[in-house]
């Protein structure tokens, strides 16, 4: 049976970074080992401004509920990776469009940004777009302190390196925990001590920690532990709280941390509610943890013990990894679909999770919460991602980001469509916006059979005399289209306001006149749909929902000021990026825009945010620009954009080419031929190429293909040219022709081979020249870098090509495929000489051909192991073909 440090683990081993391509000067997320901890200050962290979250923890309210089974005492806990690594996370989101953009906050009381491991890190506190979206939503955001097994590289140094204690009592790595949350935004910390080698004394120690921070720390942080470490200091998983940890929840009268999340394998919950009880505790400060990183909701829990029939609940409930949604997933759709079945079930309604099946969802236990309780309140349906941006309709950016900063409040009900039909079918939709980069779109055939109404907000918003409500949408046909509300004295009754039936090919706003209902309390937000004809490809995209006060004094902002582009770094003359920085305002902001002035006039979005510095992503040059102008424009709490300032950015001289290449393979057989691919930097505008004694003997295409038909060896020439002036790369002696070349076989299969390190027993350096590349048959390494892996060949043998297999190869995921490595070659293994170094790898295999070298000794040197900072090496199998 597998164990939670093996379950929690598994999640920071398969976490690496994200790829991180172009820029030094690119912010990060934050991550430390205890020392690192221990010297960090916002002062010295140049990245420490952009990992902070600008938006407080908004109130939310629990409302009636619409599933009748759902109560509202216990909490759930969600322990996410909302990030695909621990090291490598970009600050302020990313030009991708596929990313784990959570949504289901309403279900969720406490989320623990999920990470840390023993190659990058093992302090991680929440990045800063999910501490924004977790605010919005009313959700405080906890960061993670993990101490892993010694088999998954923990060492216990750094458990006491944590719990070090000055002689007045105070911890200084717990006070930079609080500084850390203080500083960023966030809300506490989960600690989670997995790493063997404590002694009671050590338990008492951390006791003492934990108090510590409790008695600092601000009355809105949260500590939460983990059931692993005893009171006798050894990891032993209780399921249970009981004599043996209840120390680190309660001791003696004082609350020592917040809450507990109990491990997975729980058959008796009682137990461990009548000791919270008894300690003096409520049980919902215990939280029942599954595990559903594998299987998601296919994962078998016996809910009765947790949630029995026609009882309260016993404790809270903890879910481990619900980021399975997005992991599994084949596309971003599919992410949506599985989080939805996930949180409200098979059948797609929160208020409907009756039926045979098994997982019935979160919402058939847990009451949902809202935050949409204060004016103005705007939805755009913006779910922190797309595949472009539009604002006010019109597209600003064609390709894709996410940003979780920029995240919509999302509906409460996801999704209840009632009908006495079959009713219309609502999804958030990439394919068009209003503002963000998704809206929502209701589609099917409609008539007046299948009227149907979409139930969309629980809300609390006191209705005043200038009270405005807006819906924006778009549609081929006639909207047939009412916005519904509930009030608080009669919530279960609508009200609908109708939409006038105008046909538009482009967005259209109506306001609605709220005076009628002033004083009243609205409680649910609801769409209605309904039409006298039938239309069977009804489709309308709602684009916007507004409910605002009409004399609320938001006004146009002013330009930002005191606008810098800081650090701007170029790469190889046609790339930039570029730090911008400038005095917030002092009204109401609800995000500021970054636009890129292209040389046409035309204006792109690079991307927004609700901080006042900002990370511009690599941008190529255009067309030899001489400067680039980026504007800053802030958007108040309506949108509403106010004026822009803007910075300008010089380019250096248009450079000349770099001329480099490689080639498929340096051994043939006459006849055979050789594909030749160009590397020259991007600015290259010509290509002249001479192949000695190949055919053609000459070329000007990009990357040609070449017969050599005579025995002997070669050299190849490249001359790389553009209009500032050109560069030649000649390799000697490149290829060699030879009718031995059918003899070409891996050299290393089954040799001797050693390295610097290995992670385990099964996983040292043999593994990686047994030609196996399935049952997780790999070389790995923890520990300082570089890492090497060294082959004996046995004998010296002519050697032409290698093939290195990295993660990815192997099934793991494609950031722990390595990036930087030199190969060297020796005939005596004492004096070494380099014949490949690559950088900036991220393929999953690499082939390189060398021109043919006698060797007996080859060695594989790793400076860079991953995409990311995750320092462990990972390679599944290395070849050495020759002769």
């Amino acid at each position: 049976m597998k164990k939670i440090g093996a379950g929690l683990i598994f999640l920071v081993v398969m976490c690496a970074a994200l790829s991180t391509s172009a820029f030094a000067k690119q912010p990060y997320s934050s991550y430390w080992f205890p020392e690192q901890l221990l010297q960090w200050s916002p002062a010295s962290d140049p990245d420490a401004a952009f990992n902070r979250s600008t938006v407080p923890l908004q109130d939310r309210f629990v409302g009636a509920g619409v599933n009748s089974h759902a109560t509202k005492a216990p909490k759930v806990m969600a322990l996410a990776a909302l990030n695909s690594g621990t090291s490598g996370v970009p600050s302020q989101g990313s030009d991708k469009f596929g990313a784990n953009t959570f949504t289901y906050w309403q279900y969720v009381d406490r989320l623990v940004y999920w990470g840390g491991s023993a190659g990058e890190g093992i302090i991680v506190p929440p990045s800063a777009d999910t501490i924004d979206a977790a605010h919005k939503n009313g959700v405080p955001i906890l960061g993670t302190v993990f101490f892993p097994p010694t088999v998954y590289g923990g060492t216990y140094e750094w458990v006491k390196q944590m719990l070090r204690q000055n002689s007045d009592g105070s911890f200084p790595a717990a006070d930079k925990l609080i500084q850390v949350a203080e500083h960023y935004g966030f809300d506490g910390w989960f600690i989670n001590q997995e790493t063997e080698g404590g002694t009671p004394a050590d338990a008492q120690q951390m006791k003492a920690f934990l108090s510590y921070l409790k008695s600092h720390k601000s009355t809105s942080m949260d500590i939460v532990w983990y059931d692993s470490m005893t009171k006798e200091g050894n990891i032993s998983w209780q399921n249970a709280l009981n004599d043996k940890n209840a120390m680190f929840l309660q001791d003696n009268g004082k609350q020592v941390t917040d809450s507990m999340f109990l491990n997975f394998w729980w058959k008796d919950l009682k137990s461990s509610a009548e000791k919270a009880k008894g300690l003096g505790r409520s049980p919902y400060d215990l939280y029942a943890g599954i595990d559903v990183e594998a299987k998601g909701y296919d994962t078998k829990v016996n809910w009765n013990l947790l949630f029995p029939e026609g009882e309260p609940a016993v404790t809270s409930l903890g879910i481990y990894r619900p980021d399975w949604a997005f992991n599994s997933a084949e596309s971003m759709e599919d992410f949506f679909i599985r989080e939805n079945k996930f949180w409200v079930g098979p059948n797609g309604n929160p208020g409907n999770t009756a039926g045979g099946q098994a997982w019935k969802g979160i919402a058939n236990d847990v009451v949902e919460a809202s935050p949409v309780n204060e004016l103005p309140f705007i939805t755009n349906f913006n779910t922190g991602s797309g595949q472009k941006y539009y604002v006010r309709g019109k597209q600003v950016r064609d390709k894709g980001w996410n940003n979780r900063s920029l995240q919509d409040i999302l509906p409460t009900w996801r999704w209840i469509a009632d009908s006495t039909g079959t009713p219309l079918t609502p999804v958030l939709d990439w394919s068009d916006a209003y503002y963000g980069g998704s809206s929502l779109k209701i589609s099917g055939v409609l008539s007046h059979d299948n009227a149907t109404h979409l139930k969309l907000y629980r809300t609390e918003l006191k209705i005043e005399a200038s009270t405005k409500l807006s819906v924006t949408y778009k549609t081929q046909s006639k909207p047939s289209l009412k916005v519904g509300l509930a009030f608080a004295d009669h919530p279960d009754q609508f009200v609908f306001l109708n939409v006038k039936d105008k046909t538009s090919s482009g967005w259209t706003t109506e306001t609605l006149n709220l005076t009628p209902y002033k004083g009243k309390q609205i409680v649910a937000l609801s769409l209605y749909f309904d039409t006298r004809d039938t239309i069977n490809d009804y489709a309308i995209q709602i684009g916007q929902l507004s409910i605002h006060n009409a004399n609320d004094p938001i006004k146009p902002l002013p330009a930002v000021r005191e606008l810098k582009a800081a650090n701007s770094d170029f790469r190889n003359g046609i790339y930039g990026d570029a730090r911008l920085q400038w005095k917030p305002l002092d009204q109401q902001v609800k995000q500021y825009e970054i636009y890129r002035v292209l040389p046409d006039g035309n204006e792109v979005l690079m991307g927004a945010t609700s901080n006042h510095v900002f990370y511009v992503p690599e941008m190529r040059r255009i067309d030899k620009e001489a400067v680039t102008v980026l504007k800053v424009a802030a958007v108040n709490g309506i949108y509403g954009q106010g004026q822009a300032s803007s910075v300008k950015i010089s380019w250096p001289a248009y450079p000349k080419p770099t001329a480099e290449f490689k080639a498929d393979r340096t051994l043939v057989a006459p006849g055979e031929s050789v594909t030749f691919t160009d590397q020259s930097t991007e600015v290259t505008e010509g290509w002249s190429w001479t192949f000695e004694n190949g055919s053609p003997a000459v070329s000007t295409a990009k990357n040609p293909v070449v017969t050599f038909n005579q025995e002997g060896v070669y050299s190849v020439t490249l001359t790389a040219a553009n209009s500032s002036g050109q560069d030649t790369m000649t390799k000697k002696a490149l290829i060699t022709v030879s009718k031995e070349a059918g003899a070409l076989k891996n050299l290393a299969l089954g040799t001797t081979a050693t390295a610097d390190q290995r992670c385990g027993e099964k996983e040292g350096a043999p593994n990686a020249v047994d030609g196996k590349v399935t049952d997780n048959s790999k070389w790995c390494a923890l520990g300082n870098l570089p890492h090497w892996l060294q082959v004996d060949l046995g004998a010296e043998h002519h050697i032409s090509t290698f093939v290195i297999k990295h993660a990815e190869s192997g099934g793991e995921w494609q950031g722990f495929n390595t990036s930087d490595y030199t190969i060297q070659v020796s005939s005596d293994g004492t004096n070494w000489v380099d014949v490949v170094k690559v950088q900036g790898n991220t393929a999953a295999e690499t082939a390189d051909a060398i021109a043919l070298v006698k060797a007996r000794y080859v060695k594989l040197i790793i400076t860079k192991p991953s995409q990311g900072a995750d320092t462990a090496a990972r390679i599944y199998e290395f070849e050495v073909k020759g002769l």
